[in-house]
């Protein structure tokens, strides 16, 4: 019996998914570094994928290289984990991502070891108890383009050599316990102007004048002590969207501030802002504006989306009055 010139290459083909199947992807150095992290969190539940049995790169909350399969994300979300970030975290050395958040057991400072991870474009360490220091050595993380360490019991200042970052696209390090001013180099960072968000800390002093030079796109400064003036944020030139610096304690005169057309979002909102409001205001499309709790004078200029704020956004102020308050006598 004559044989079909297709079965032997259609044997092979039905042999491949087999070996494919039995083929080790995962690298077993990096294998061996998420053993380690596993059993320093006390080989939690949230971690039960993560054995012999199955291809590391097939384990939830890692992610491999499709061509390298090398470890480049490790994103740890919202399991009961306990204890101290490991150090053997640094020895995945292509991770590109790291994400450890909403682990209220997460204690202890930031270790050392991370900086290491000279792949690392984002670092989220969120909504934990990590206590200490923002360590100056993030620094050293230069490929870095997103930073949050928000939500956390962080506390001494915010080091000023995270300006040498030049890709950082956003530095979140709000609702901490921070003290200190905010570094004049924040007025220097090359490349990539980050968005900043510092609010819910115990920052004190003045913002620097050298900020005034960038064109920032975010900034929250909100629920902080810091006094002074912000204006240094606006002007025609500038394209500034959102802006948050209530419940601080600025004092200047807004009555000459020329706010520029990209401005969407300004929360004011308990301060000590004196002046009047300018006519400029008519010109821009709100999203959000609250003035209240200042010192602010003078008529509500009419026009544009002004009145379409309900007077609590104007409520409390020295002598403010118009649509939608009460009208001038």
């Amino acid at each position: 019996m004559r044989k079909s010139l297709f079965t032997i290459p259609l044997l092979i083909l039905l042999t491949l998914p087999i070996l494919s199947l039995s083929k080790q992807v995962c690298n077993k150095d990096d294998e061996k570094v998420l053993f380690k992290i596993k059993q320093s969190f006390g080989n939690p539940y949230h971690l039960a994928s993560w054995q012999k049995t199955l291809d590391c790169c097939q384990w939830y909350n890692v992610e491999c290289d499709l061509n390298t399969s090398r470890i480049i994300a490790l994103t740890i979300f919202q399991g009961n984990i306990s204890g101290q970030i490991p150090n053997a975290v640094g020895d995945l050395p292509f991770l590109q991502t790291l994400v450890l958040r909403k682990l209220t057991n997460l204690t202890g400072t930031i270790p050392s070891a991370i900086t290491k991870l000279t792949h690392l474009t984002m670092l989220r360490l969120s909504w934990t108890n990590l206590t200490g220091p923002v360590p100056s050595f993030l620094s050293q993380l230069k490929n870095l383009n997103f930073l949050d360490l928000s939500f956390n019991d962080l506390t001494g200042s915010i080091p000023p050599e995270l300006a040498s970052l030049t890709n950082l696209g956003a530095i979140h390090l709000d609702r901490n316990k921070l003290t200190g001013v905010i570094p004049d180099s924040f007025g220097s960072f090359k490349g990539s102007i980050p968005d900043l968000y510092l609010s819910h800390n115990q920052l004190t002093g003045t913002i620097p004048k050298s900020l005034g030079y960038l064109n920032f796109t975010v900034i929250d400064f909100s629920r902080n002590q810091l006094t002074g003036d912000f204006s240094m944020f606006f002007g025609p030139n500038k394209t500034i969207q959102i802006t948050d610096f209530s419940r601080n304690s600025f004092e200047f005169n807004m009555s000459a501030v020329a706010f520029p057309a990209s401005l969407t979002s300004l929360d004011v909102n308990h301060n000590k802002i004196f002046g009047n409001l300018p006519q400029s205001l008519t010109g821009l499309s709100f999203q959000f504006l609250n003035v209240s709790y200042n010192r602010l004078c003078g008529q509500i200029p009419q026009g544009g989306n002004l009145q379409d704020f309900t007077s609590n956004e104007y409520f409390h102020n020295r002598c403010l009055c118009g649509s939608p308050l009460p009208a001038c006598t």
